[in-house]
């Protein structure tokens, strides 16, 4: 992709992402990453779904109104729902194009991880009664995040494309 540097951390993350078996990612052309990009809730339980090399959903029910039967993402809502790796952001809706905050794509993914018992530190900027909490103490444990710098972590912030192929990156190596 002529937008990911070579010489850099991310480089390594989408070259993994799209040469990895099964594929976890690809451009958004032949010849663009658009790794600054905003990162949507389906584009990273998609993620999340083919690393975890699309297990069979079929007969699992969709039990969320506004992701369509034929979407791209409607296999990977399904896994994610019945894996427990996501409850929507409603009792029925997913909200499937709705940007990835720092703190969902941590909590996807260690909820994808089998929500590992962990100790440690969180940030200041993390509420010990958050419900990420724990998704945030796996991440940064495990090397997948060492937050966004003095103390923080950001929960709020948006995930772009690079950071979210490198924060599952982070997690296989």
């Amino acid at each position: 992709f002529t937008d990911v540097p070579a010489d850099t951390e991310l480089y390594a993350a989408v070259k993994w992402s799209y040469f990895s078996a099964p594929q976890i990612t690809v451009g958004v052309t032949e010849t663009t990453f658009a790794p600054a990009s905003t990162c949507t809730r389906a584009e990273v339980v998609t993620f999340l779904y083919r690393l975890a090399g699309e297990p069979d959903v079929s007969g699992t029910a969709l039990p969320f109104t506004d992701v369509a039967e034929d979407a791209y993402y409607t296999d990977a809502v399904k896994w994610a729902a019945a894996n427990g790796v996501t409850v929507g952001t409603s009792a029925t809706t997913f909200s499937p194009d709705t940007a990835v905050t720092r703190s969902q794509a941590v909590t996807f993914q260690w909820r994808a991880a089998g929500s590992p018992v962990v100790s440690g530190s969180s940030f200041g900027d993390v509420a010990t009664d958050a419900y990420y909490v724990n998704a945030v103490t796996w991440a940064v444990a495990n090397g997948i995040t060492n937050g966004t710098g003095g103390n923080t972590f950001s929960p709020d912030v948006v995930v772009s494309r690079a950071q979210a192929v490198t924060f599952l990156y982070r997690e296989q190596e």
